[in-house]
């Protein structure tokens, strides 16, 4: 018998062409809006992702700030074609002050100078991505959305979009520091990209413009369903801690140095006490 607490319509069966999703029975309770941050935050502790749900986020840094007006500029870049020299340091300004980077500006409390360095920083890293092959574009900055059940909605913007000779689409999220270990996201991408366009991407790509690397897989229907499952997991465990008042398991690791709830967890500073 079903639980009382499941919902039919919390049973999504989704068929694309060749592929056949399924999204999980879950609990029944609050709206959960889920990113491709919030699953991967949610895998590494669940209990950050929970209070991030909650609208409770981490420090602003030099570094994420410089990531986010980079991927503007390489935005612009694809759509309106190549920055001129000459041009650079308007280009950023005006990327900055119509975008919420300008309220991130004064949270940081970046003097003029500080500004004047991080554009400079930026534009070697434009240099580094005006080299790289922009074949096949179609889109940059494409945000996508899916409701796999009631009350649950999977939100992602994939950072460039390329259409491939032998048929199909490349998804690529660009990396302005190392390039970590992407696949998580990526496979986050590829499911919203799934579920919206009826067809898997040929394959899907992070790079690192700062060193080079690269990190490509192409995306199966087991892989899709997977992350629909952890998916469902998550949402189930946001729900019950949500009903109970409780708070999620904590687990420490590199991820801890810009969460929000660092100053009073103990497993997070000891992973920082460590990695120092």
């Amino acid at each position: 018998m079903t639980p009382d607490h499941y919902r039919e319509s919390d049973v999504g069966t989704f068929n694309v062409t060749n592929v056949r999703l399924e999204f999980p029975r879950i609990v029944d309770g609050d709206d959960v809006r889920v990113s491709a941050t919030t699953y991967v935050t949610f895998k590494k502790c669940p209990e950050s992702a929970n209070v991030r749900l909650q609208g409770r986020y981490g420090p602003d840094s030099r570094a994420a700030f410089l990531g986010s007006l980079a991927h503007r500029i390489f935005s612009r870049h694809l759509t309106a074609g190549p920055i001129a020299s000459d041009d650079f340091v308007q280009a950023c300004r005006e990327e900055i002050g119509g975008s919420n980077l300008n309220h991130r500006l004064a949270t940081l409390e970046m003097r003029p100078s500080a500004l004047a360095g991080a554009i400079e920083e930026l534009r070697v890293l434009y240099e580094r991505f005006t080299r790289l092959p922009s074949d096949g574009f179609e889109g940059s900055e494409v945000s996508l959305n899916s409701v796999p059940a009631q009350g649950v909605e999977l939100v992602g913007t994939i950072d460039a979009i390329y259409r491939e000779d032998l048929g199909g689409h490349r998804l690529v999220d660009w990396k302005t520091g190392e390039l970590g270990d992407p696949e998580d996201q990526l496979l986050f991408y590829s499911l919203l990209w799934t579920m919206d366009r009826g067809d898997l991407p040929a394959y899907i790509e992070a790079v690192s413009v700062r060193t080079g690397e690269r990190y490509q897989t192409v995306p199966t229907s087991d892989d899709m369903n997977r992350v629909l499952s952890e998916v469902a997991e998550l949402v189930d465990a946001i729900r019950a801690g949500w009903k109970q008042g409780s708070e999620l398991e904590k687990r420490g690791g590199p991820w801890c140095r810009y969460c929000p709830i660092l100053d009073e967890c103990e497993e997070g500073q000891t992973a920082e006490a460590l990695l120092n």
